[in-house]
């Protein structure tokens, strides 16, 4: 197995990729405070390496956030062995995950617009930097989003939203008047 690996534009978060699927579908984060852990072997690896604080899967990468104390040039090449002994073992990357529903806005054709520009133009451009960002709700007039991986604590991921993220949004949907990170 060949993992290649990218820096993200958070210097604390690496984007590491297996040339495989890690997930087939949706997408799993975790910190060493997630009551999640025990779901999945891998991350409970990556997360007992001393120094990664978070781990993100997406659809064929992984993501691992280190802290401040760490460099990359002595943390990767541990983070290279855990996903490579994973791979050795068989097992799955996650057990049992229970994804959250996205039909809750179903009867708001606003939500519904907002979910579709995210999922066809925001989520794609942020996974190639090794994160996500996804719809939670949209409520007097703020849309209000969840970043996960690369995207969580990065220096620009406010510009991204309010510049980027939030620019498109009023542009597309005029119902909204601001985004905001939870």
């Amino acid at each position: 197995m060949f993992i290649q690996t990218e820096d993200t534009p958070n210097p604390a978060t690496m984007k590491f990729l297996p040339g495989q699927v890690v997930m087939p579908s949706g997408t799993a984060e975790f910190t060493t405070l997630s009551a999640e852990i025990g779901k999945s072997p891998l991350a409970k690896r990556l997360l007992s390496i001393d120094g990664v604080t978070g781990v993100f899967f997406g659809h064929d990468f992984v993501s691992v956030t280190k802290d401040d104390t760490r460099e990359w040039l002595l943390l990767k090449p541990h983070v290279l062995g855990a996903l490579m002994e994973h791979a050795m073992t068989g097992l799955p990357v996650v057990e049992g995950l229970e994804m959250q529903s996205d039909n809750d806005d179903l009867h708001d054709p606003i939500a519904r617009q907002i979910r579709e520009l995210i999922e066809t133009r925001v989520r794609p451009a942020v996974a190639r930097d090794g994160g996500d960002i996804t719809f939670v709700r949209f409520e007097d007039g703020i849309v209000y989003l969840k970043m996960q991986g690369a995207c969580a604590g990065c220096p620009s991921s406010t510009l991204t939203l309010k510049s980027g993220i939030e620019s498109m949004m009023k542009h597309y949907v005029p119902e909204v008047i601001r985004v905001e990170s939870i």
